[in-house]
């Protein structure tokens, strides 16, 4: 699907729900593929004069994407920043061609303090983050992929796609599920907190082992003795 960087934060908000409802109502989790379409640099300004509610709900939108069973797959085809960057940001597997590149969010010529902030300080630690929301304003491709922001830059982006599908499709729904709650909340958790989770996402696959299907894909702090 792609995603029209230039649509207001309302439409695309309702793009993205669309885009979940689908994926949750799929009968198996699937690949979800969004094309982020290019984002202008003489208007990049996102998302401009809107109110508070709206800028939340958007978030929230993201947030529900990132937590998908499906496997999500971002192309960047050019330039990317405003919305396309959040969306980058909550995929999973990250595909730019040659001209990719990633812009900081602003709106109005001023910096947009967004949750682009808080994800690209996660993902990347937080002395690059620094580095790119303090005096950055850009990353060149080869920079975007030595920070991890893109996986992989392919001169095909359908069999870049094809080939992430295959990779990727196997761990679809529960796995996925277990890999990236273990991933979002790493950052947040202290080591006893996250010892519980870890130990439970543990005995899942140990049992999993041990009787050749999918258990419960529930998360819950582990109660056994770990003695």
């Amino acid at each position: 699907m792609l995603v029209d960087s230039g649509l207001s934060v309302v439409e695309l908000t309702a793009l993205i729900n669309g885009v979940c409802d689908q994926a949750e109502e799929a009968t198996q989790p699937d690949i979800t593929v969004l094309t982020l379409g290019a984002t202008s640099p003489d208007r990049r300004s996102w998302p401009g004069q809107g109110v508070i509610a709206e800028v939340s709900r958007w978030e929230r939108a993201v947030r529900r994407l990132e937590r998908l069973d499906s496997i999500m797959v971002a192309v960047v085809p050019g330039v990317c920043g405003g919305p396309a960057l959040d969306l980058l940001l909550a995929a999973d597997y990250r595909i730019g061609s040659a001209q990719a590149r990633v812009l900081l969010p602003v709106n109005d010529g001023q910096f947009w303090p967004g949750m682009a902030v808080h994800r690209l300080a996660h993902q990347v630690g937080l002395g690059r983050a620094r580095q790119l929301v303090m005096w950055g304003h850009e990353l060149t491709l080869q920079r975007a992929l030595d920070w991890g922001l893109i996986d992989e830059c392919a001169e095909s982006i359908e069999e870049a796609v094809a080939s992430a599908a295959v990779l990727l499709g196997r761990i679809a729904g529960p796995e996925l599920a277990v890999r990236r709650r273990l991933l979002l909340d790493a950052p947040l958790a202290g080591f006893d907190e996250a010892l519980g989770v870890h130990l439970a996402a543990c005995d899942r696959e140990l049992r999993r082992l041990r009787s050749g299907s999918e258990p419960d894909t529930g998360l819950a702090s582990y109660d056994g003795d770990a003695r």
